[in-house]
């Protein structure tokens, strides 16, 4: 219930509008670095750092240059890193086997930052599509072009294993296949990996938004078919809390909508029924508009990137993986 005002003149909203001061004590909602997880694309080769072209000042870095970045973020107060690979495309295969190699790009760098900034959280990622020379976040059958469930849980198990081996403090699941928070969850107990969280990609939506990310890690040109089978539909929003219903119930420590500004809603219903830690990715499609648009000259990149974090407070996000977290927490330390 809203409560009842007096009438204009005695009610002026515009009064605790009128100076910075009091501005500041009115603020509702607050940000923080603290608030930012920064995804980093990672690639082979040692003093590489390559800008994106659809991604205007964002960059695939060797490992050596991960880990300045990870300097970076704990120095800034940023307290966790998301790793995605870009996967070499002899290293792809249709067993995906490279997903759980030990040494592959993300366990390298997992391990390299955990030596050299031990406080720094790392994230990592879990689906299949860097490795899949299908371009699919799981197994196609070859008959048809579906994408299985069981068989890619399997391997997801797999590959979460190796990362919670190498460090990984975070694993993210962001394949949406049935069942594979609880496999993953009793794996990781399983083999004594009682402290690694789960964020589970519980609210991934089947959208173009995406676009970006995948030249960022050379999935582009390499998908067969589309993602719609297993990710979800735009026009659903009753179906993104069963989602986080059932994930939450299988083990998930922290729960994801994913895009986020264009599912602001999604976040707000998942936070307002659930309470638990909520999280959004303001993906690379929307990362792109606005620092493409910033880059133009046709908005203001400052202010565009702090307006469009806040609303992922507004909506009840606890946090936010976003490409904008060094810029956006160097402006919040002044």
């Amino acid at each position: 219930m809203q409560p009842v005002q007096a009438p204009f003149p005695a009610t002026r909203h515009r009064r605790t509008r009128a100076s910075a001061a009091l501005r500041a004590l009115t603020q509702e909602n607050m940000l923080s670095p603290a608030d930012f997880i920064w995804p980093v694309f990672v690639r082979d080769g040692e003093n590489v750092l390559e800008e994106i072209p659809s991604m205007p000042g964002v960059h695939r870095r060797s490992v050596d240059k991960v880990v300045e970045a990870a300097r970076e973020a704990a120095s800034l107060g940023i307290p966790a890193i998301c790793l995605f690979p870009y996967t070499a495309p002899s290293l792809k295969t249709k067993d995906c086997a490279e997903a759980w190699n030990p040494e592959n790009l993300s366990n390298r760098a997992t391990r390299a930052i955990k030596e050299a900034v031990p406080e720094l959280a790392v994230m990592t990622d879990v689906a299949l599509d860097p490795y899949n020379i299908d371009g699919q976040d799981g197994f196609v059958r070859e008959s048809d072009g579906y994408v299985v469930n069981d068989e890619t849980v399997e391997a997801l198990v797999k590959q979460a294993l190796s990362q919670a081996a190498a460090g990984a403090d975070i694993i993210g699941p962001s394949d949406m296949m049935d069942g594979r928070i609880g496999a993953i969850r009793a794996a990781l107990e399983a083999e004594g990996h009682r402290n690694v969280s789960l964020l589970s990609y519980s609210a991934k939506y089947a959208s173009a938004f995406y676009g970006p990310f995948r030249d960022a890690v050379g999935a582009s040109g390499a998908l067969k078919g589309d993602k719609t089978t297993y990710q979800m539909n735009p026009a659903n929003s009753d179906e993104a809390l069963r989602l986080v219903a059932r994930d939450l119930q299988e083990g998930a420590d922290m729960v994801m909508v994913k895009p986020g500004m264009p599912y602001l809603d999604i976040c707000r219903r998942v936070k307002d029924a659930f309470g638990a830690p909520t999280y959004a990715y303001q993906v690379s499609g929307e990362y792109a508009m606005l620092a493409g648009a910033a880059r133009n000259g046709w908005l203001d990149g400052d202010r565009v990137m702090m307006e469009s974090l806040m609303a992922f407070k507004r909506a009840g996000c606890d946090g936010v993986l976003t490409y904008f977290a060094p810029a956006a927490a160097r402006l919040l330390n002044g």
